[in-house]
């Protein structure tokens, strides 16, 4: 637990091990982490919205929450990749760009394209007027982002880097932990949102955590591929897709 909320949040947890073992538990509780992460923005955003805040207000908080709590971290992450990935170069020239202080203009673009998606679907999900499946859908996103970092932790993916988070943390998990650990991310939100708006929507709730999950195996097969493995880098942008996937699929589900 330790290791889970030290390294992937900003709240003020010491991390007093790095070793395998530590490193496989804080990979497992990922989905924690990202429940606990999801009711905070999901709260936050109800919150304005009960005192009479607008939806497009409620949206922005709802974002920012897990930026902040995360202090950018995913977020950083998934421009150092962009920039790495947009630049064309080879192998070890995309990690060095990508280990780089600044930010260029693929990382620009892709946060801004990818900070607008997500408020433009936490905003419709608000404006549809059903308090709790917007709740449901924003829980879900935090849920699927940090379980993506649990797939990418199994054995068979490769760092990119011999130090690092991403070294700390790749191939920790068997690929059956990891798989059940999934299995449980996609089932408790699917659970919640059918208690609060019944079985249409657990099952929507289902496949928009299965396709955040898609979404961010491409990229991160795409990352392998392209840089020879994951660093800590990829882990934030594979965070960032899951998440604005989740959100996207939920706009689409019924209302």
């Amino acid at each position: 637990m330790r290791f889970a909320f030290g390294t992937l949040t900003a709240l003020p947890v010491r991390v007093d091990r790095w070793d395998r073992a530590a490193a496989r538990g804080g990979m497992l509780a990922a989905p924690l982490v990202g429940l606990v992460v999801g009711v905070l923005a999901a709260g936050v955003g109800g919150l304005l919205l009960l005192a009479g805040a607008g939806a497009a207000v409620a949206a922005v908080a709802a974002v920012a929450v897990p930026a902040v709590v995360t202090r950018g971290l995913h977020l950083d992450g998934l421009a150092d990749t962009a920039d790495g990935l947009g630049s064309g170069r080879p192998a070890d020239e995309a990690l060095r760009i990508m280990r780089r202080s600044d930010i260029g203009p693929f990382g620009v673009i892709t946060l801004l394209l990818v900070l607008l998606g997500q408020v433009a679907a936490v905003y419709e999900l608000y404006d549809d007027g059903s308090r709790a499946r917007a709740a449901v859908a924003v829980t879900a996103a935090a849920v699927a982002a940090r379980a993506a970092l649990t797939l990418a932790a199994r054995a068979g993916v490769p760092p990119a880097r011999p130090e690092g988070l991403g070294a700390a943390v790749a191939g920790v998990l068997s690929a059956r932990a990891a798989t059940c650990c999934v299995g449980a991310a996609i089932a408790v939100p699917a659970a919640a949102a059918g208690v609060v708006a019944g079985p249409p929507a657990a099952l929507h709730t289902a496949l928009a955590v299965a396709a955040a999950l898609a979404a961010a195996e491409l990229l991160r097969h795409h990352c392998v591929r392209r840089l020879g493995g994951v660093t800590g880098d990829v882990f934030g942008a594979l965070a960032e897709t899951a998440a604005t996937t989740a959100l996207v699929v939920a706009v689409l589900g019924p209302a």
